[in-house]
């Protein structure tokens, strides 16, 4: 009995670890990672990814990923939030308002 409880929660633990996935950079990330870290991603969609990527250059917004063979507007807007260009998340421009002016 106890060890289908620790087998219930390591795998309950699992899934929680794969709902809260880190973003992943596409342009750098490798087909395994993205198709790990991303939602209605499989395998072959991420090695298209990084096909498209490898022969058309780095991918210079989210957008373009709709450009890749089998990526539509739907996946993209579900992944968005998981989806980075650079090193570090984008952090959305601040609104003219909270600008400081010199």
């Amino acid at each position: 009995m106890k060890k289908l409880i620790m087998l219930s929660l390591l795998g309950l633990m699992s899934f929680t670890l794969q709902v809260f996935a880190a973003p992943v950079n596409i342009n750098t990330a490798d087909a395994k990672t993205i198709a790990d870290a991303l939602t209605n991603i499989g395998l072959k969609k991420a090695e298209a990814i990084v096909k498209y990527r490898t022969e058309k250059g780095p991918f210079k917004t989210i957008e373009e990923l709709a450009d890749v063979p089998g990526i539509g507007e739907k996946t993209i807007e579900k992944n968005k939030a998981d989806l980075l260009l650079g090193d570090a998340a984008a952090v959305p421009p601040k609104p003219a308002s909270e600008k400081k002016t010199k």
